[in-house]
């Protein structure tokens, strides 16, 4: 509880070595990608399974992603307000009893039998859509931030294929698939508990941090209803665009096996990790070298330009492989970056620099559990039409259609939010 305190005061908890700007950007990336990677541990090693054996009913697996994605998307909303309002010193706590509480959730997920587990995937992903906020304010407000929250973005992209391999390897070890998932999270269990320790030692921001994007702070249900006054238009067109990549995304990050089955690539385990290490250096490397400049409009705008070239790669991907042009592996790897080139744009940029050059107060939780709950409220609206209509071309066709027609509409989104914000924001200009 002391040290609690001292972090919220502004004192460094790991001394003088932490003040040190190099030191601590490694300190904080390792704190972050190591928190939210061994929290898809505990969320994405059940989709390595196929769960269409003797005893599980036809279509099961979509059951099971659709119930975790609903737990997920009503704690997304839940969010809106909660990861807004969080004091800092309780972070890492809740971070801790969250994921408890998903564990537990994957344990019942092994003792109820199917089709009734579907329920425990539910109580699975209601609890684990608040760790990215709750990891995403020990970072934001730094003139450093979209360096360390790619770090934190790599997480999800590369923990994504990992956490599959992590699961694909315990059903190759023998364990039952209604297992697999408990036994994933165990593995994942102590590394969490690490990794957690290091982010209640990253202090606050600087003053100089303060001074270049604004203070960041709890945000009361005022604060919260002046953002969407003053920027409602330009939120809800990014938050459209993130709507659709997010839709895509999650097909293929929940379907990859059966992606990689279709397209002819293979489905051993390491293929997983290695197309998101692909995605991850490309996706890094893109979203934060924007941190080098350092005017907060100007980055806000090269933000939208990155999301939106991600976007036209991710529609060159789909005819080129609709052509037969290239392979399962660059098709994956190329359209990967595609869609989470905009996706962690969002995350890193976007709304961190919108913040920074309005200097309306508020923090980029807020502003993320917006897009991410509407995001994952479409992907439920997807899962929920696969789940009762039949598409021509079976899953493949229906992911080529759906990735198509998102993609479009997410330009189109992109380029009217430019047009909104470029009117609204004239004349803000902040050197980071």
């Amino acid at each position: 509880m002391r040290r609690d305190r001292a972090n919220d005061a502004g004192v460094p908890r790991g001394g003088r070595w932490m003040a040190d700007p190099t030191w601590l950007a490694i300190w904080s990336m390792a704190a972050a990608f190591g928190t939210y990677a061994c929290m898809y541990g505990f969320r994405k090693p059940f989709t390595a399974g196929s769960f269409a054996g003797a005893g599980y009913p036809v279509g099961f697996k979509a059951w099971l992603v659709t119930a975790q994605v609903l737990g997920y998307t009503m704690s997304k909303f839940a969010g809106i307000r909660v990861i807004a309002a969080m004091p800092p010193g309780r972070r890492a706590r809740v971070i801790v009893g969250l994921v408890g509480v998903a564990q537990a959730a994957l344990v019942l997920f092994g003792l109820v039998p199917a089709p009734f587990n579907v329920a425990c995937l539910f109580l699975n992903g209601l609890p684990l859509g608040m760790v990215f906020g709750l990891v995403l304010g020990f970072l934001e407000g730094r003139r450093m931030t979209e360096v360390l929250v790619a770090g934190l973005c790599a997480s999800f992209i590369l923990a994504d294929g990992f956490s599959k391999s992590v699961g694909a390897s315990l059903l190759g070890w023998g364990i039952p698939e209604h297992w697999m998932p408990a036994a994933a999270g165990c593995v994942f269990t102590a590394p969490l508990l690490g990794f957690v320790w290091m982010l209640r030692h990253i202090p606050p921001p600087t003053e100089a941090d303060v001074v270049a994007r604004s203070p960041r702070v709890p945000m009361t249900r005022g604060d919260r209803a002046h953002w969407v006054r003053r920027h409602g238009p330009g939120i809800a067109l990014v938050t459209v665009a993130y709507l659709l990549v997010t839709v895509v995304r999650s097909l293929r990050a929940d379907f990859a096996p059966e992606l990689w089955g279709a397209l002819g690539g293979g489905r051993e385990p390491g293929v997983f990790t290695r197309s998101e290490a692909w995605v991850t250096l490309g996706v890094v490397a893109a979203n934060g070298a924007v941190f080098l400049v350092r005017d907060n409009r100007r980055s806000f705008f090269l933000a939208l330009a990155v999301a939106m070239s991600g976007l036209v790669l991710g529609g060159v991907a789909i005819g080129a492989q609709l052509a037969g042009w290239i392979g399962a592996f660059p098709f994956m790897v190329l359209l990967g970056l595609g869609l989470y080139l905009p996706y962690v744009a969002v995350h890193t940029t976007v709304f961190e620099r919108l913040i920074a050059m309005t200097r309306d107060r508020g923090n980029v939780g807020y502003l993320m559990y917006l897009a991410d709950a509407f995001g994952y409220l479409g992907y439920v609206a997807v899962m929920g039409f696969k789940l009762v209509a039949s598409t021509p071309g079976g899953f493949l066709g229906f992911f080529h259609a759906t990735a198509a027609i998102a993609l479009a509409l997410a330009v189109v989104a992109l380029a009217l939010a430019w047009r909104v914000f470029a009117r609204d924001t004239a004349g803000t200009s902040r050197p980071a």
